[in-house]
């Protein structure tokens, strides 16, 4: 049957609706609105809980996702507190040893007149400051100047009583150190046990770069391997007893004049960071010496 077969059905729906209306107006259909909420009420009820569940299920999985951004996040950040400690710790013990060498030497040293300083920069030539790659370093920068007594010529100790070099050039805040394995830098020595003289100087190897040697050592004296090599203090330029190197190698040749040692030296002067200037220290007159040069 087609709804062309049946044209009364829309009529009675209306009346249906009519008679709804009207009983409902009239509160006869409260009681199966009653029951009929009993029996879909928790029906709802479920749904609207399944429902939030879902939701809270979808945000906690967000806020996990969330949680674990974050715990990846501290944990780099924890890693990196973690290898920044570690360096300063290194740096402290680094830098707590050379201050307590420096003063151990000013302690051995009551009669020399000091004054400390950091490195601030270090390189092979004035030009590069900063840049030079070249380990065999000729020159230091420390942060003290002629505001604090430092003058040119002055001798520089770091820790363990070890000659650095000497002020080569200085302004009101800064002071230019040319150091010992310079190759324009002259230092008279003497072997510690031996007592063996000589002249530690700065030589360029290609091979090697920057040398620390010690000459006119007579061909006739016996050096021996890793004896220490200290200032002998002539002409009053620099203390005696300070430490320059030891004996690594040795060399003579026949048509030569003298002996020379290669040594090693004893620091590294890339990893230096504290020195002392010495502005002082006892040394005999200069006039007294004239006067006995001159006596026959």
């Amino acid at each position: 049957m087609t709804r062309r077969e049946r044209p009364w059905l829309p009529y009675i729906l209306i009346v249906l609706a009519l008679i709804l209306l009207t009983l409902n107006g009239t509160g006869l259909l409260r009681p199966i609105e009653e029951a009929l909420g009993l029996v879909i009420a928790p029906a709802e009820r479920g749904i609207a809980g399944l429902i939030r569940s879902i939701g809270d299920l979808l945000q906690g999985g967000q806020e996990i996702s969330e949680l674990q951004r974050l715990n990846e996040t501290l944990q780099k950040e924890n890693e990196s507190l973690r290898i920044e400690n570690i360096r300063l710790q290194e740096q402290y013990v680094a830098e707590n040893e050379q201050l307590r060498g420096l003063l151990d030497f000013k302690n051995a040293n009551p009669t020399f007149n000091l004054v400390g300083g950091d490195v601030v920069a270090r390189g092979q030539s004035a030009v590069v400051v900063g840049q030079d790659t070249n380990p065999y370093l000729r020159y230091l920068i420390i942060n003290v100047g002629s505001r604090d007594g430092v003058a040119v010529g002055m001798p520089v100790v770091a820790s363990g009583a070890v000659l650095v070099g000497r002020v080569a050039s200085v302004s009101p805040h800064l002071a230019y150190i040319q150091l010992i394995n310079d190759p324009t830098s002259q230092v008279a020595a003497l072997l510690q046990g031996s007592r063996i003289s000589g002249m530690v100087v700065g030589r360029e190897d290609p091979e090697q770069g920057n040398l620390l040697v010690m000459t006119e050592i007579l061909p006739n004296e016996t050096l021996t391997e890793n004896e220490i090599v200290i200032t002998s203090g002539l002409g009053g330029i620099l203390p005696k007893g300070l430490i320059l190197g030891q004996i690594e190698s040795l060399s003579y040749q026949e048509a030569a004049l003298f002996q020379e040692a290669v040594l090693r030296p004893a620091l590294d002067f890339r990893r230096l960071e504290a020195v002392v200037v010495i502005l002082d220290f006892e040394r005999p007159a200069a006039d007294e010496l004239e006067d006995l040069l001159q006596e026959p």
